[in-house]
């Protein structure tokens, strides 16, 4: 939260603009993420993935930016979608919509709200969001309760798809944790930044969590004919 400094209130620091499927779906960028929401429709075209979890290796991949953009792409596909941001030590999904994040998981897990207070619109028609809400002291053991399954049943029931945003692999155990109760993780990785040991690494640890790894999108690749678009995403 920052002070807007005419009338001193609080305000939330937007990200929105990082939402180039929104703002500008013309734009190379809004055209790699409809080609990795194809490439993920035929990944299990006999049983469609449903829950999907994102994460990185390490910190500033921009696996939330990732998120939240291939998830406007679904919405705008015809998809049902419901986000989920468990990362509850750097929760990053309501910046993107302009919300607050009063009330989310944490506070879903710990029972202080139910399943439906916590599943908030996010003004985009098919997307709501579960946002992280108050940071908790142990997020690992909230993660890996049986109630995180209930949450994780309840938003199978009422979506088409279920995106999940956790902290970096080898930051945290938060990520290893919810990969097996998933259908399927996507690892983000940043190009010119992420240090292959680091990714062997990280890929080793969800495999070792028997982990359904789908794939890997390379985020803030420069292409320097994009104007100001300076990064291009992609699968693979």
């Amino acid at each position: 939260m920052g002070k807007n400094n005419k009338g001193g209130r609080q305000l939330l620091k937007s990200r929105k603009e990082e939402l180039l499927v929104l703002n500008n779906p013309k734009s190379p960028v809004a055209e790699a993420f409809r080609q990795i929401r194809t490439n993920l429709s035929f990944i299990s075209p006999d049983e469609p993935l449903q829950t999907v979890l994102f994460t990185s290796s390490a910190p500033s991949e921009g696996k939330s930016s990732v998120l939240a953009n291939l998830a406007v792409s679904m919405v705008q596909n015809g998809n049902k979608v419901i986000i989920i941001d468990a990362d509850l030590r750097k929760p990053m999904q309501h910046k993107f919509f302009e919300m607050t994040n009063f009330n989310g998981l944490s506070n879903v897990l710990s029972g202080e709200i139910d399943f439906a207070t916590g599943l908030r619109e996010t003004g985009i028609d098919g997307l709501k969001l579960i946002s992280a809400g108050s940071i908790p002291p142990n997020p690992a053991e909230l993660l890996a309760s049986r109630k995180m399954e209930e949450i994780l049943a309840k938003a199978r029931a009422e979506a088409d798809l279920v995106f999940i945003d956790t902290p970096p692999v080898l930051a945290v155990t938060d990520a290893v944790i919810l990969a097996s109760k998933v259908d399927g993780t996507l690892l983000v990785v940043a190009s010119h930044q992420t240090e292959q040991k680091l990714l062997l690494k990280a890929k080793e640890l969800l495999v070792n969590a028997r982990a359904n790894i789908l794939g890997v999108i390379l985020n803030k690749y420069p292409v320097h004919q994009l104007n100001r678009y300076h990064y291009y995403h992609y699968y693979g």
